[in-house]
């Protein structure tokens, strides 16, 4: 039922020119060089150490790894953090 409903999803927003993040729910991800980034539509922060953020999203953990972190946002569904960035891994959702 789940996959019928995205396919209802994505037909919306290919027909309407719809924003896909806001219709579908998934993260959208905006980064700024090696020092921000800012996530919306994220579902919580799962970890938060030293050299790593796991950020929760409806298709997985966002894995930031780097130093330096630090929050200067949070809100709502959307988040920024600056610090430097060495990698972003996305995991998949466990089904």
């Amino acid at each position: 039922m789940e996959e019928k409903l995205n396919k209802g999803r994505e037909i919306l927003v290919d027909k309407f020119d719809l924003p896909a993040e806001i219709v579908m729910d998934i993260p959208k991800i905006i980064i700024t060089g090696n020092k921000e980034i800012t996530i919306e539509n994220h579902k919580g922060i799962s970890s938060f150490e030293k050299n790593l953020i796991k950020v929760n999203s409806k298709v997985g953990n966002i894995n930031i790894e780097g130093s330096d972190f630090e929050i200067l946002y949070i809100g709502g569904s959307t988040i920024s953090i600056t610090g430097k960035f060495k990698t972003i891994i996305y995991e998949d959702k466990q089904k």
